[in-house]
């Protein structure tokens, strides 16, 4: 909000609430501290200088890092075709004013709880999960555009979790689904998206020229990353001992990676399953072979002997 008297206003009836109050009082600033402070909610007015509340809009939608931002438009305009461009932008909401404080609230409200729900399926990362990727992975099938997916899966985490307990292990997790976002950002396509299944699995999807080498990033970086969860004599010798269910013990090697990547260019597939199960086997394919490996379908290929190929 551009009007510090309107933005002390809403600061403090939005701190009677509780809620925790960044401000900004261009659309630039809204930008930088929204990609900055990653805010549960942006509360945007429409008329601001440098850039206008719909220009914020389009580029929090525009990016990875911020497009699951829920944003509330705030506007002195009434008529609809103002209501309907926000909306088209990428708001989740439209609030006129003078507002009513306790509709702003509910509006806030409604909008906090859509997007908690939207997000609760994977606590731990942030990340979408298995609805939002089956929805997502749904919508790109029937839009007809080719597109890749990458299963990303950790080799050894369980023995790891073991070893060191959950806090560690979910410090794993994290750090994963820290690369793969940030890789996403740095190589993916434009229109990539990361999802966190559960557990060690992932999902990414972007475009099939940027695939291979978003998955070759993400598991040399991952590769490197990795070994510093590693207390310095497990890292040294390369493997952890774990008690087994038999009471004997086990010896496992440090968590490594397998990534496998099946597009639709090469691949044809009309149904979520069928590109699923293809997925599943490749998957299953490279965790036979030791250490991070990226696993494609390489179906156009025209000996049977190389139909699946390694990176």
């Amino acid at each position: 909000e551009d009007e510090p008297a309107l933005r002390d206003v809403l600061r403090m009836q939005l701190e009677l609430e509780d809620y925790e109050v960044i401000e900004a009082h261009d659309g630039r600033q809204a930008l930088e501290k929204a990609s900055q402070e990653n805010p549960d909610l942006l509360l945007l007015d429409v008329m601001m200088p440098f850039l206008d509340g719909y220009g914020v809009c389009r580029q929090l939608r525009a990016q990875f890092s911020t497009r699951h931002i829920p944003v509330v438009m705030l506007t002195a305009r009434t008529d609809m075709p103002a209501k309907v461009h926000g909306l088209e932008g990428g708001a989740n909401d439209y609030v006129t004013k003078p507002w009513n404080r306790g509709e702003l609230m509910l509006r806030i409200r409604n909008v906090l709880e859509w997007s908690k729900q939207q997000r609760s399926a994977s606590p731990l990362t942030g990340l979408p999960g298995n609805l939002s990727i089956n929805d997502e992975i749904r919508r790109r099938l029937a839009s007809g555009t080719n597109f890749a997916l990458l299963q990303v899966d950790v080799d050894h985490f369980k023995a790891f979790n073991d070893y060191y307990g959950y806090a560690r292990g979910d410090q794993a997790i994290q750090m994963l689904a820290r690369i793969l976002t940030e890789s996403v950002q740095a190589h993916g396509s434009p229109d990539s998206f990361v999802g966190h299944i559960g557990g060690d699995d992932f999902v990414l999807l972007t475009s099939p020229e940027t695939a291979e080498k978003l998955g070759e990033q993400i598991l040399e970086w991952f590769n490197t990353s990795s070994r510093e969860l590693y207390d310095q004599e497990d890292r040294e010798r390369g493997y952890v001992e774990v008690l087994s269910r038999r009471h004997t013990i086990e010896r496992f090697p440090l968590m490594s990676l397998t990534i496998a990547l099946v597009s639709t260019d090469r691949v044809p597939v009309t149904h979520l399953a069928e590109l699923i199960d293809i997925a599943q086997e490749l998957k299953a394919h490279g965790k036979g072979i030791s250490g991070s490996v990226l696993v494609g379908e390489r179906r156009r290929r025209e000996s049977a002997e190389s139909d699946r190929s390694v990176a």
